[in-house]
C-alpha cells in the first residue's frame, strides 16, 4: 500500500547579521514590522514601516519589490521579523530577517534614523510594554489577592502561564493586544505611503 506523500517542509527563514546587512544595505528593500511608535523611536536607515499585523495587508506591494531585489524585514530582536517572513513564505515571496533587529544593529554601533519631525510620537518597544503590563497585573493579582479575595490569586498564575505559553510556542497574544492600541497604531496615511513607496520600487 503506497502512503500519502509527505507534506513539503517549511522553507527556511535565511538570516542576515547585522554587518552582512550593512554592507548590502543599499541593494535591500527593509522593511520595518514593529509598532509605528518603535519604528518612530529609530530605524535602519531607508526602513518602511509595514508593522506586522499588516504585513498581509501590504502583501501585493511586497511581492513587487521582492521581484525587484532583495527584501529584509527588520524588527526589534528578529522574532516578529521571522514572523514576517514565515507569512510572506506562505505566499512565495522571499525574504531574509536580520538576526538580533533593530536593537543588534544599534548595539554593532550603527546609526539609525529618528525623524527630528515626525507625527507619530516614539513609544517603547514591545517587549518592553509586554514586560511592564504582565509585571503590573502579576503585582495587581497578588495585591487583590491578599487584600480583597483569594480567588484574584488566578489572575497572577494566569499571566504566569501566558509567559511560559509565549515562550514555548515563540508567539505572544499580549502582544498582539497591545500592537492594537491606539499609541502603538501606524496612521492610515503613513502605512499608504510606505506601501505607495515599495509600489515603487
Amino acid at each position: 500500500m503506497t502512503g500519502s506523500p509527505a507534506s513539503p517542509a517549511s522553507p527556511a527563514i535565511v538570516t542576515l547579521d547585522v554587518e552582512q546587512a550593512r554592507a548590502r544595505l543599499s541593494e535591500l528593500t527593509v522593511i520595518d514590522v514593529r509598532t509605528a511608535g518603535e519604528y518612530a523611536s529609530g530605524h535602519l536607515p531607508g526602513a518602511l514601516n509595514i508593522p506586522l499585523d499588516q504585513v498581509k495587508r501590504a502583501l501585493p506591494e511586497i511581492q513587487h519589490a521582492a521581484g525587484r531585489g532583495a527584501v529584509l524585514m527588520v524588527c526589534a530582536s528578529g522574532n516578529r521579523s521571522a514572523q514576517a517572513c514565515r507569512l510572506l513564505a506562505e505566499h512565495g515571496v522571499p525574504a531574509a530577517t536580520l538576526a538580533g533587529g533593530t536593537g543588534g544593529w544599534t548595539a554593532a554601533g550603527h546609526a539609525v534614523d529618528r525623524p527630528a519631525a515626525c507625527a507619530t510620537r516614539a513609544t517603547w518597544s514591545m517587549e518592553r510594554q509586554v514586560r511592564l503590563t504582565a509585571g503590573t497585573l502579576v503585582l495587581l493579582g497578588l495585591a487583590l489577592g491578599l487584600l480583597v479575595h483569594p480567588a484574584f490569586l488566578i489572575l497572577s498564575a494566569g499571566i504566569a502561564g501566558g509567559l511560559v505559553f509565549s515562550a514555548l510556542t515563540d508567539t505572544c497574544g499580549m502582544a498582539v493586544v497591545l500592537g492594537r492600541l491606539p499609541h502603538n497604531r501606524p496612521r492610515a496615511a503613513d502605512l499608504d505611503a510606505a506601501r505607495a513607496a515599495l509600489r515603487a520600487r
